[in-house]
């Protein structure tokens, strides 16, 4: 069985398990459909070059040549939720959700008096010192919609339907202490690696890659954990505990994969909010809303502060023509 078809018999036994959806939760039905809604906005999908093949048979060679292509495929959906093991998609949740607690248990319990827990809530200091320091647990789940390409009309992804390539119950030595995360210079230095723009940062900082930070408003809480997420299984050798989205080949095509997640940059990845308060349309974190009547966060405050969101990433590739590949000639770059 090729990866198309078993990425569908995946997705039908999933849609066959699917629970009734629980406030604050989504289910692999509702991910598919509210996927579909937005793609003709997030996908971005356009002609860009030209590819060249040697084809030899036993008559000759002779060179052919292939559309390259270029759009958005939504790799990843990244949860950002309080209870450990509590993912919102709720398939995920429960099949994945005590497999956390278990790992959480047997690689903490030996070393604390204490074993933790969920978390998600809000440290204050003293009565007037508010520090807003949040904590929140974070998964990036292969989207159910990747690994169904169209030969020369869609590209492949470098992820895999429902595969968890990071989950923080499994990261928990790393995702709930701040080493080595403090040790890397944009933890030290403020302004490296902000989310946003503008003197005045709102948002919080990629770094450290931890489930704490500091931030009064939930949502932007919740964003900046996901984008967290993303930067660390879109990169290779990073000390957590994960699986790095890699890989540049597709059957019956060659594929130019993404680069690694850079916040604010939405050519190298954008954001389309899943739960709560669906968006049809993708974009990147970090708005300036010091303007606005009301903040980012406005109006899409979970009650159970689940948030999910898919990451969209951009692919280019041409089909197959030939045993050899020759070369391409881009007419534009791409993303635009």
């Amino acid at each position: 069985m090729n990866q198309a078809g078993f990425s569908v018999l995946v997705l039908i036994l999933f849609a066959g398990l699917s629970s009734p959806v629980l406030s604050g939760s989504v289910n692999t039905a509702q991910i598919l459909a509210r996927t579909t809604a937005a793609a003709p906005s997030c996908m971005q999908w356009m002609p860009i070059g030209t590819c060249f093949w040697l084809r030899c048979t036993w008559r000759g060679c002779r060179v052919r040549s292939s559309l390259k292509i270029g759009h958005y495929n939504p790799d990843l959906v990244v949860a950002s939720y309080n209870e450990l093991g509590g993912n919102p998609w709720s398939e995920i949740r429960a099949t994945l959700g005590m497999a956390q607690k278990a790992a959480v248990r047997g690689l903490l319990g030996s070393l604390l008096s204490v074993v933790p827990g969920s978390a998600g809530n809000r440290t204050e200091g003293s009565p007037r010192s508010h520090t807003n320091l949040m904590f929140r647990e974070a998964d990036a789940i292969g989207h159910p919609l990747t690994q169904l390409p169209v030969p020369g009309l869609m590209c492949g992804s470098q992820a895999r339907p429902f595969v968890p390539y990071f989950q923080s119950g499994i990261d928990t030595l790393a995702w709930r202490s701040a080493l080595p995360e403090m040790l890397y210079p944009a933890s030290l230095l403020p302004g490296l690696r902000e989310i946003g723009e503008g003197a005045l940062q709102t948002w919080g900082s990629v770094y450290p890659r931890t489930g704490w930070v500091t931030q009064s408003d939930e949502p932007k809480a919740a964003a900046v954990i996901a984008q967290r997420a993303g930067d660390i299984v879109t990169r290779r050798l990073q000390p957590h505990v994960y699986v790095a989205l890699a890989g540049s080949s597709a059957s019956g095509q060659r594929m130019w994969p993404p680069g690694a997640l850079i916040e604010g940059d939405g050519r190298s990845g954008q954001w389309q909010r899943l739960l709560p308060e669906p968006e049809s349309g993708c974009d990147v974190f970090g708005d300036d809303d010091r303007g606005d009547a009301t903040s980012w966060g406005g109006g899409i405050v979970d009650a159970g502060g689940d948030y999910a969101w898919a990451l969209w990433r951009p692919y280019q590739c041409c089909r197959r023509r030939g045993q050899w590949f020759l070369f391409n000639v881009d007419w534009m770059a791409y993303p635009p």
